[in-house]
């Protein structure tokens, strides 16, 4: 296939371009090279980058052309500082996606693979005791400050517990990236229906692994706990540590794309039309401090201290069911927690 990755230097659309060439397919690569994103052009960028911003329309069109499917990575990432970022996080995400579907269906490309995220989800899937599954109040400031990290049932109250979250659960965004990453799955269902393409999306749990950005706001946890052991301070860590997250590794990730990409050609070739989302995770979850602590110990630097306190529009957990995309696109994740970490703690970080 020959294949358009928009977000082509990036941490996750790089290892992707580069599983894609391996495995035979020919990539055309895109990306605007965000400075909140790119400090400097990554080395493992080549020569054939098309710096493009993906708002740009008639740039994309022309690229377009010959395109069987498109990989859809570029994003503005991250939780962001204030709400104040929500009119950036709305221009490249919401804007920059439009653009992009309205480009395919002037060049006549039928197959999009959209990069979503486990943030459309807001808090996961939550139990009470009492009531069964139910919507939660909101977690305050003053809960925080208090030490209530746990999130209570909006009938009686109490705490609730975490359960898998799959993918029919109701969509909830707690923070302007979120509420622009389901905008992006609402366009690409749109134009799966108004043009008769067919769109699939990945919503990533947490990623992690070579290439992750350092020293940045935007960056996932990850990347904050490795940035402070390589500046030799101890990885702070909020609330409890005992949020539950799926850390997935970065090759899984390009692993669950070339899934989906190929699974993209057989609907070229007479399979229905539409829209379909799937987690893309581990299986195997892990609380934040585990992942700090695993870390801490790889790189031989002080261990994580538990601050307490809790970022803005944050929750508290959210867990994938991966059995969906096992069944219908044959994908489960090959890297395991403790060997995903070793290799993490080793591989150099850009700037």
């Amino acid at each position: 296939m020959r294949i358009l990755v928009t977000g082509a230097a990036g941490f996750i659309g790089s290892t992707i371009v580069e599983l894609l060439r391996d495995s035979g397919h020919d990539v055309v690569c895109v990306d605007v090279l965000l400075d909140g994103a790119h400090q400097s052009r990554p080395a493992w960028s080549g020569d054939d980058l098309q710096v493009v911003d993906v708002r740009d329309e008639s740039s994309l069109t022309r690229l377009l052309s010959g395109i069987d499917v498109v990989c859809h990575q570029a994003a503005m990432v991250g939780l962001g500082l204030t709400i104040h970022d929500a009119p950036d996080y709305a221009s490249h995400n919401v804007v920059g996606t439009a653009s992009l579907v309205s480009a395919m269906t002037r060049a006549g490309v039928t197959g999009l693979v959209q990069a979503s995220s486990m943030v459309v989800y807001g808090g996961g899937r939550e139990i009470c005791s009492v009531h069964g599954d139910v919507t939660t109040l909101p977690r305050t400031s003053v809960d925080l400050s208090a030490g209530c990290f746990e999130a209570r049932c909006a009938v009686c109250g109490e705490p609730v517990t975490w359960d898998l979250v799959g993918e029919d659960a109701p969509l909830k965004p707690h923070n302007a990236y979120a509420a622009t990453k389901l905008a992006q799955e609402h366009l690409a269902i749109a134009w799966a229906e108004q043009s008769g393409g067919t769109a699939i999306s990945l919503r990533y749990h947490n990623v992690y692994g070579p290439r992750m950005p350092r020293d940045t706001p935007y960056a996932g946890v990850a990347s904050i706990f490795r940035s402070a052991l390589a500046a030799g301070r101890a990885p702070q860590v909020y609330e409890d540590g005992r949020q539950m997250r799926d850390f997935v590794h970065v090759h899984d990730v390009a692993r669950a794309n070339l899934a989906a990409l190929e699974a993209l050609a057989t609907s070229a070739a007479g399979a229905p039309s539409g829209h379909r989302a799937y987690n893309v995770a581990s299986g195997d979850p892990h609380t934040v401090l585990d992942l700090a602590t695993a870390l801490a110990r790889e790189v031989g630097g002080p261990e994580p201290v538990v601050v307490g306190g809790g970022r803005p529009g944050d929750v508290r957990h959210v867990v994938a069911d991966p059995s969906r995309i096992s069944k219908e696109l044959n994908f489960a994740a090959h890297v395991a927690f403790r060997d995903g970490i070793a290799e993490f703690a080793a591989a150099p970080m850009r700037s």
